[in-house]
């Protein structure tokens, strides 16, 4: 029963990709099919040529113009070429168009899988899956499915010939084709699990490479390139291993193929000499039984190849199904409504306060990240998150923008007092603008970079960002300016100034909830006081939430949440959690000095006009951007570099 589902699926599948390839594929086999019959007429001329012209006098006027049959053989030629034109180009159309279809639909499909998903399997494997899989399935759905059809299309017209011709040696060439295809059956059976193997060990092989050409700086910096060569050499290695298996088997194969096609051959000369000697067949029956029989040999040989592509395309069509299959991320109700009219009151929210309601969370291995974690971020207000490595701070973000959904029985999340779950994907995400510590710029432009999320932006738009995020300075001083072309991943650029191409990114998004992920982690402490104080400035009705391990970047923040092991440990004001004596202010002890601490309180003494020494309550730090909010006016609004 499986057998026949995975078969159906199969179908299904190819079915599915051939949208728009049909009527190409139609002409090619057709087209094909007359190459078949063209060909066969061949040995027939040869036949008539040496039985009743040149061996009789029946046809005498063709015994002295040969140039005649040499005509018809140069026009039987001529057009099993035009087909054999034909066959191709439409062909390759219909592999192509059929190729395409495959690979936007896999692309598509990812894009809308969950981040679940892509946690459980690798880049490389996934690229592999979408490349070298699709066309090895293109390959054998086009080509070797038509070299099906020429097939069995030539072992049928070539054994009526023969049958016609004489029936004892046809039943002789007859009683070697089951041998050659349960030979060819055998070698199937044996070659389909090792290129399974042979198969993932490509797809680990390329997941190396993918991670070394990403990580090249991590590489650089730690000095592991003897690490990254062994590490390489290892499933190189193991890969050539199994290809090298996959050879020498294919290598049996033809090997012995050959041998029995060869008895084959070597039967019907000998038979057929006999035959011919005895006078039961003519000299030109047996040059055509034996053309014929040397035209079977081949594609019957060829049922190996093609049987071995079709365990091929098996593995390719499961690796493929494997995605398709893959559940797209659970949109509800809300999410699949098209009609605009439908989807009043439940589209963008227009309010943007934030409610984590006892929220637990665990990912796929089941250890529990967030335990019963609950606070609420009132909109325009600032929200700032520490906590150790694991402590569950970017998993709240990821919950909150829905990359991982709660499901029943583990909290709720609103924004606006609404679930996140009842708000449309596209709308919430589209109100909540991320930068994340370690940003992903593409291979093009500055420029483009940073209007990657408002394609229509101007260039007096894409400016105004830079300078917020502080950057317009440093890009001005590169000698092509916002043309300047950033590498893969944005290696050409600084870790700083990555992070603050993305948040001039992240602005045009005009987000009403902005969300840093220690995305200032990179910068220095002037030109984090000067990235807040010019956002303060332009967001004030922004939510923000900042995520990092800089007490300097938190301490203006209305609220500030501590975690540990996800569990919220303490919550308040920067001067609360200063005077509870816990886990904020031993961290606060060992970022900050004595001196230090002096500095900045004498610094927000004078931002609000007190006496040094003068008590600083903790009302004073209110929404970013307010001018009773001295963290948020620090520094001037100029460009600042690393």
């Amino acid at each position: 029963m499986k057998s026949i589902d995975t078969k159906y699926r199969k179908l299904n599948l190819t079915g599915r990709f051939f949208d728009g390839s049909k009527i190409y594929f139609a002409v090619a086999v057709g087209a094909s099919l007359a190459t078949t019959a063209l060909n066969a007429l061949t040995p027939q001329i040869f036949r008539f040529s040496i039985d009743s012209v040149l061996g009789g006098e029946k046809y005498i006027y063709l015994s002295g113009h040969l140039w005649v049959l040499s005509l018809l053989l140069i026009g039987v030629a001529v057009l099993s070429g035009i087909s054999q034109y034909i066959c191709r180009s439409n062909t390759a159309m219909a592999g192509e168009n059929f190729a395409k279809n495959m690979r936007d639909a896999l692309f598509v499909h990812v894009q809308k899988l969950p981040m679940q998903w892509h946690d459980q399997n690798q880049t490389g494997d996934i690229i592999q899956r979408c490349t070298s899989d699709v066309e090895v399935i293109r390959n054998f759905v086009v080509t070797q499915l038509l070299e099906v059809f020429r097939t069995v299309f030539l072992v049928v017209i070539s054994f009526v010939m023969m049958l016609y011709m004489n029936v004892k040696l046809s039943l002789v060439v007859l009683a070697f084709v089951p041998v050659v295809v349960l030979y060819s059956a055998i070698f199937y059976r044996l070659i389909a699990k090792r290129f399974v193997d042979a198969d993932e060990a490509e797809g680990e092989l390329s997941t190396v490479v993918q991670e070394n050409a990403t990580g090249v700086r991590v590489v650089r910096a730690f000095g592991r390139e003897k690490f990254e060569m062994d590490r390489f050499r290892e499933k190189n290695e193991i890969f050539a291993r199994l290809w090298i298996k996959l050879g020498t088997l294919s290598g049996l194969y033809w090997g012995v193929g050959d041998l029995i096609t060869g008895f084959q051959v070597v039967a019907v000369i000998v038979l057929g000499t006999a035959e011919a000697v005895r006078g039961t067949i003519s000299v030109g029956e047996f040059v055509a039984f034996a053309s014929y029989n040397t035209t079977l040999v081949w594609p019957i040989r060829g049922l190996g190849r093609i049987l071995s592509d079709m365990s091929k395309a098996g593995v390719s069509f499961e690796r493929v199904d494997y995605i398709i299959r893959a559940e797209e991320e659970a949109y509800t109700d809300s999410d699949r409504r098209t009609d605009r009219k439908e989807t009043e009151g439940t589209g963008r929210p227009h309010k943007f306060d934030i409610c984590f309601e006892d929220v637990n969370f665990a990912y796929e291995s089941g250890k529990e990240v967030l335990s019963d974690v609950r606070f609420s971020i009132p909109q325009g207000s600032t929200f700032g998150i520490l906590g150790g490595t694991g402590s569950g701070k970017s998993t709240i973000v990821q919950l909150l923008t829905r990359l991982y959904e709660l499901k029943e029985g583990q909290g709720r999340i609103c924004i606006g007092g609404r679930d996140i779950r009842e708000i449309p994907l596209e709308q919430l995400r589209g109100c909540v603008g991320m930068v994340l510590q370690e940003p992903f710029l593409y291979s093009r432009t500055i420029r483009e970079n940073i209007g990657a999320c408002a394609p229509d932006a101007s260039m007096e738009d894409i400016r105004r960002g830079a300078k917020i995020a502080c950057v317009d300075g440093s890009v001005m001083s590169f000698p092509d300016g916002y043309e300047t072309l950033v590498g893969e991943r944005g290696v050409t650029l600084s870790g700083g100034q990555r992070q603050r191409v993305a948040i001039a990114r992240m602005l045009l998004q005009n987000a009403p909830i902005l969300v840093f992920d220690d995305s200032l982690s990179a910068v220095d402490s002037q030109t984090d006081s000067m990235i807040r104080k010019a956002l303060g400035d332009c967001m004030k009705d922004a939510t923000v939430i900042l995520i990092s391990h800089r007490i300097t970047t938190l301490m203006g923040a209305d609220q500030i949440l501590v975690l540990n092991h996800g569990r919220v440990e303490e919550m308040g004001t920067h001067h609360e959690l200063i005077d509870r004596q816990g886990i904020y202010r031993r961290i606060y002890d060992i970022q900050m000095s004595q001196d230090d601490r002096q500095q900045m309180t004498a610094e927000a003494e004078e931002c609000l006009g007190k006496e040094p020494g003068a008590e600083i309550h903790s009302d004073s730090r209110r929404v970013p951007g307010d001018s009773r909010n001295p963290a948020w006016q620090e520094g001037g609004a100029e460009d600042g570099g690393i």
